[in-house]
């Protein structure tokens, strides 16, 4: 997708072109106030502080953990933490990722098979599911049982982005003014109003990867998943794939986004910052939860953004992706929780800004990751109580919107519980 014009009304006239992927009781006790990372969201969104008392009794100390002048070993405190960080990363953490690999795998396999299927029954659904340096493009990790594969489309035609804020995580493509419906490839999903019905299109890939699991030859390990507008498989009983037609943009970038990257904070650098642009982002098929309950005469049609290239280019240097690796595997094995509160973009979406705390690159030394990860802890704690976490990108999207508030708090008090052990005794992470 390319920019060719500026329209009014938050309306930028692009060409959409194939972009295929080849190559977790109040008490008495005093209440322990840890202010982190507060000045790292934008100043309306800044947190209140985590109320540690309140989550637990037993966490409040006289004596500070940090401080410099009562802790004079606190060098070689943060030395044994980062000591168990790797020893868990490269025991816990590498095995996971082994396990998860053997998982995809297995899993696209059966996924490359109902794509080959719906090809076969409507050309226009082009697989681009494609292996490249180990890994598969387009493909996200959810849980190392939950997946989601981006299948990108083929559009044809010049269509109007809209992004004006009125649909937070999303936007609309438009028929240009004066331009044909014959001129586009997806004619029969463009509504009376000119839009490109994201509803639509999914509706129809829907029923064509129904058919197609019933051809596949892995019709016997795989089915679809009842009751959702999604396209969701169950493959083998233990995995679910979600697989969303998408539009690739490139060379574009939302004014929604347009605040980043904020003009007082020095990381991600310019460099960076244009490749990051540069990498542009996604327009996916699928239900936003942003706008349930709404009444929006686009939103059966809007298509929702999102940043996942960009995001793992920012992420690339110092410790981060191992600080991200360890969190994984940390919700995995101890927030998985009733109702869902955390998955693993959570965890994403706070390395970031814990990047922009930290923008020096000597800030994600090795030596560094026990910081690093005791703070993005904190302010998971902290955005758990506020009951909010903004996405890095769009601030004004609440990921926790939907979620509910006893399964919030409930996170809140087994991620202090999490935290603290790591922190008074970096030894447990043999157990965790």
């Amino acid at each position: 997708m390319s920019p060719t014009d500026e329209s009014p009304a938050g309306q930028r006239n692009i060409q959409i072109h194939l972009y295929t992927n080849t190559s977790e009781q109040q008490s008495e006790a005093p209440i322990v106030e840890v202010y982190s990372h507060v000045d790292c969201f934008p100043s309306s969104l800044k947190l209140a502080p985590v109320q540690t008392a309140a989550l637990d009794p037993s966490a409040y100390c006289e004596t500070p953990v940090y401080n410099p002048d009562l802790c004079p070993n606190m060098i070689a405190a943060q030395a044994k933490l980062v000591y168990h960080l790797n020893k868990y990363y490269n025991e816990k953490c590498q095995s996971r990722k082994a396990a998860i690999s053997k998982t995809i795998r297995e899993v696209c396999k059966v996924v490359s098979d109902v794509l080959k299927e719906v090809e076969v029954q409507e050309p226009r659904f082009i697989s681009s599911l494609s292996e490249m340096d180990n890994r598969f493009e387009g493909l996200e990790v959810i849980s190392p049982t939950e997946f989601e594969v981006v299948l990108y489309l083929n559009q044809m035609g010049v269509f109007n982005f809209v992004d004006d804020g009125s649909l937070p995580g999303c936007a609309v493509l438009k028929l240009s003014d004066g331009r044909k419906r014959s001129m586009s490839l997806w004619v029969e999903f463009i509504t009376a109003s000119g839009y490109l019905s994201a509803r639509k299109i999914r509706s129809r890939f829907q029923t064509l990867v129904a058919q197609a699991v019933d051809k596949c030859s892995y019709r016997d390990v795989v089915k679809m998943v009842a009751d959702t507008s999604e396209v969701k498989l169950r493959i083998r009983d233990r995995y679910v794939v979600q697989i969303t037609p998408a539009f690739k943009c490139t060379g574009i970038w939302p004014r929604s986004a347009a605040h980043w990257p904020l003009p007082h904070i020095p990381w991600p650098g310019p460099n960076r910052v244009a490749e990051v642009k540069a990498e542009g982002f996604n327009l996916l098929s699928k239900e936003c939860y942003s706008l349930n309950g709404k009444q929006s005469s686009a939103e059966s049609d809007a298509w929702v953004l999102q940043f996942a290239e960009a995001e793992n280019r920012l992420l690339l240097g110092g410790c981060r992706k191992k600080c991200l690796s360890v969190l994984k595997a940390l919700r995995d094995r101890h927030l998985e929780l009733p109702g869902q509160p955390l998955n693993n973009y959570h965890m994403k979406t706070l390395v970031s800004y814990e990047c922009e705390k930290h923008p020096r690159e000597s800030d994600w030394d090795e030596n560094c990751l026990g910081d690093r990860l005791n703070g993005i802890l904190l302010q998971l704690i902290s955005c758990l109580q506020c009951r909010r976490c903004p996405h890095y990108f769009l601030p004004n999207l609440d990921l926790f919107q939907g979620k509910p508030h006893s399964a919030l708090e409930n996170a809140a008090k087994q991620t202090w519980r999490l935290a603290r052990e790591i922190l008074t005794n970096p030894k447990s992470l043999e157990k965790l």
